[in-house]
């Protein structure tokens, strides 16, 4: 029997799993005392892939859900939460790892996204599954758009300082 290739839920939460991995190894350099060099280099990483991420639900996923669901409310609160992961997101690119705050901003950062995930599982995951989205032909374009966005992933890191500094 052939497996079914991954759907949008699967992509995205791989991601999610992905960036829960490099928060872990971010907390294992800072109780190890890493130098600032190693820490700022997985933290920018972790950056990235959040943007990338969030980039990849805001242009296609939440649109297929919102319209899906017909639940204006979860969706609204799911791009308010991106709104404010890129604020901190915008903090960390901007700071350096030596500022005593550094490894704060991080944690914080990990603790508002491990929230975002869970709700997300929760209200929007479980409740697409059970809708009629064609969640097969959402992970084709979001993989499409994935390498898209890894492709300009230095105008996407200068676009998220530029949130830091408006």
């Amino acid at each position: 029997m052939k497996k079914q290739a991954p759907d949008a839920i699967d992509l995205l939460d791989a991601d999610h799993l992905a960036v829960h991995a490099l928060f872990q190894s971010y907390r294992e350099l800072v109780k190890n005392h890493a130098p600032a060099l190693k820490r700022r280099a997985l933290a920018e990483e972790i950056c990235m892939e959040l943007t990338i991420h969030a980039r990849l639900e805001e242009e296609l996923f939440y649109p297929a859900v919102r319209e899906a669901l017909q639940d204006d409310d979860v969706m609204d609160e799911a791009e308010e939460q991106h709104g404010s992961q890129r604020e901190f997101v915008a903090q960390i690119l901007a700071t350096s790892a030596e500022d005593e705050l550094y490894d704060a901003r991080v944690a914080v950062l990990a603790e508002y996204v491990e929230r975002h995930v869970r709700q997300e599982r929760e209200q929007v995951f479980n409740r697409i599954m059970a809708s009629r989205l064609d969640l097969q032909s959402l992970a084709r374009s979001l993989t499409v758009r994935k390498e898209e966005l890894r492709a300009v992933a230095e105008a996407l890191r200068e676009d998220a300082l530029a949130h830091a500094l408006a």
